[in-house]
């Protein structure tokens, strides 16, 4: 199963060890085949409706920034709890903050 780990903004200031923690985490989850993308997302937003034959594009922000999805992880886990344990890891890793996870569905 997949999931998609995103991670809200945080006070906690990055420093060499989280750095190198960091990278021997995805390090280790690459060469094990669970994180299959990974990366930062920038401030600004780009909203696209459609309604009928309408689309509308507005740029954004459009969230709160403690709302909004900083960084992202693709992960391939062979259950929810895999998926779970993987976040706690990150968290423990990187400090205080939010993450959350979505099941992603595939064909």
């Amino acid at each position: 199963m997949r999931y998609l780990m995103m991670t809200r903004p945080s006070t906690t200031a990055p420093d060499e060890r989280m750095y190198a923690e960091m990278g021997a985490f995805i390090e280790e989850l690459t060469a094990s085949g669970v994180l299959l993308a990974t990366g930062g997302l920038g401030p600004e937003e780009i909203r696209v409706v459609s309604s009928g034959e309408e689309v509308t594009v507005t740029d954004g922000p459009f969230t709160e920034t403690k709302e909004s999805v900083v960084g992202f992880a693709l992960v391939e886990a062979r259950s929810r709890e895999e998926a779970v344990e993987v976040a706690r890891r990150f968290r423990r890793i990187v400090g205080d903050g939010e993450s959350v996870i979505r099941e992603v569905f595939t064909p």
